[in-house]
C-alpha cells in the first residue's frame, strides 16, 4: 500500500542530496538508493562509465521471466543557479508544494518509482514479469554516461520501458528530432577602410541565414507535434570594428518531425551556404532521431487506463524538446514518457514538486505495474 507520508519524506531526503550535473557526481545519491533498495531486501547492480558517475539498477523477479519492463527516472539535476527564495536542497513544504532543486526533474520521479517498489514488496506482489528499475545519471547532459552506454552495451534488455521524466501525468507518445550544427565561413581580411578589398565573412553569413529563415520545411502534420523549427543558437565572428571579417561561425538547432530525415536537413544547409559562400565547413554537433509509438500500443493503453481509474484525465502528447525515449527506439525497444512533476518546474527558480502530485503518480504508477500485460505488447 502506498504510504504518503514515507513518500513526502524519500522525497525530501532525495531533495537534499546534492547531485547537480554540472559537475556531475551521482556517487552520493546512487548509494542512498542502494542502501535503500538493500533494506527492501532487494540486490542491485552499479555500473560506471566514468569515476562519480554511477547508475544503478535492480529488479523484481515475475511470474513469468520472458518478459522485462523498465521503469526509469535519473538522478542528477542542471546546477541550481541563483536568486532562489528557498535553500535549493531545504526541500521545505509550504502550500502543499516541497521545494528544491530536482523536485519535479526529476527527484519526485526517482521517489514515486521507490515507494511503488517498497509497496509491491511489502504487498509480497508478484507481478506478470520482471520488472526493472535503471536510475541512471548523466540525463541532464546528454546521457552519454548514463542509459545510452547501459542500452549500447546490452545491459539493459527490456522488452518495453516507461521513462519517468514529465510534468503532470503527460503520456508522450511522439518526439521531435534534433539537429545540432555549427557552419563556419570563410572570408578575406582587408582594412575596414576599403572594405571591397576584403570577402566580409560576416556579411555572407547574413545572406546564408536570411535565406534559411524564408525557406519552408517539407513535412506531414503530426497531431502531436508543432511544426519543424530551426534556431540561430549562436553567431560569432571578425576581430576587430575596422578590419573586414575574415571569419565567421553561427549554430544552428533543427527540431524535425517523424517522417522528415536529418540528412536531407544536411544537403539544403549544404546547398544554401554554398550558394552565398566560397568557403565554408559545416560541423555536425549532435544528431537525436525523432520518435513515435502508436497510441493504439499496449503500454500507451495500460498506462492511460491507469490514470483514468484515477480520474486522472489523459493527456497524450508530443514532446518538443529532446527526451531519451529516442535511445529505445535505436535498440527496437517500445518506450514511453510521463511523470509526476510540476509543469513549468523543471530547471527553473524555486522548483517545486506538489504533494498531490507525489501521491496520486504513486497509485498511477502502482496500478500500471500491476495490470500491465507484456504478451499483448
Amino acid at each position: 500500500m502506498i504510504n504518503q507520508q514515507r513518500l513526502i519524506k524519500l522525497t525530501q531526503e532525495l531533495i537534499r542530496i546534492d547531485s547537480q550535473n554540472p559537475p556531475g557526481n551521482e556517487k552520493k545519491i546512487c548509494g542512498f538508493v542502494k542502501k535503500y533498495l538493500h533494506n527492501l531486501g532487494l540486490q542491485s547492480r552499479v555500473y560506471a562509465f566514468k569515476k562519480g558517475r554511477p547508475n544503478i539498477l535492480a529488479g523484481l523477479k515475475g511470474a513469468n521471466n520472458k518478459h522485462t519492463l523498465l521503469i526509469t527516472p535519473h538522478l542528477d539535476t542542471v546546477p541550481s543557479g541563483k536568486n532562489w527564495n528557498f535553500d535549493p536542497f531545504g526541500a521545505l513544504i509550504r502550500d502543499g508544494k516541497i521545494y528544491g532543486l530536482g523536485a519535479t526533474d526529476c527527484k519526485c520521479n526517482l521517489a514515486v518509482s521507490l515507494e511503488v517498489i517498497n509497496s509491491l514488496v511489502e504487498e509480497k506482489q508478484i507481478l506478470d514479469y520482471n520488472l526493472l528499475l535503471a536510475a541512471t545519471s548523466d540525463e541532464e547532459s546528454g546521457s552519454d554516461l548514463g542509459l545510452i552506454p547501459l542500452l549500447k552495451k546490452g545491459i539493459l534488455r527490456p522488452d518495453a520501458a516507461l521513462v519517468l521524466d514529465a510534468d503532470d501525468f503527460v503520456v508522450v507518445v511522439a518526439q521531435k528530432g534534433l539537429l545540432h550544427v555549427k557552419v563556419k565561413i570563410a572570408g578575406k581580411k582587408a582594412h575596414g577602410a576599403y572594405p571591397w578589398r576584403g570577402v566580409n565573412a560576416i556579411a555572407i553569413a547574413v545572406e546564408v541565414l536570411k535565406d534559411l529563415k524564408a525557406r519552408k520545411f517539407k513535412y506531414q502534420k503530426n497531431r502531436y507535434l508543432r511544426p519543424p523549427t530551426m534556431n540561430i543558437g549562436t553567431i560569432r565572428g571578425g576581430d576587430k570594428v575596422n578590419v573586414v571579417s575574415d571569419w565567421c561561425e553561427f549554430e544552428l538547432d533543427f527540431r524535425f518531425l517523424p517522417g522528415m530525415k536529418a540528412a536531407e536537413l544536411l544537403n539544403e544547409l549544404k546547398r544554401v551556404t554554398a550558394k552565398h559562400a566560397k568557403k565554408f565547413k559545416i560541423e555536425v554537433e549532435g544528431i537525436q532521431n525523432h520518435y513515435q509509438i502508436d497510441p493504439g500500443h499496449p503500454l500507451v493503453k495500460g498506462f492511460v487506463k491507469a490514470l483514468k481509474d484515477f480520474k486522472i484525465k489523459p493527456q497524450i502528447s508530443g514532446s518538443e524538446g529532446a527526451t531519451t525515449i529516442t535511445f529505445f527506439q535505436e535498440q527496437d525497444i517500445p518506450a514511453i514518457a510521463s511523470g509526476f512533476g510540476s509543469e513549468g518546474c523543471a530547471h527553473a527558480i524555486d522548483e517545486y514538486v506538489k504533494i498531490e502530485n507525489l501521491y496520486k503518480g504513486a497509485l498511477v504508477l502502482e496500478r500500471f505495474l500491476k495490470n500491465y500485460n507484456p504478451a499483448r505488447s
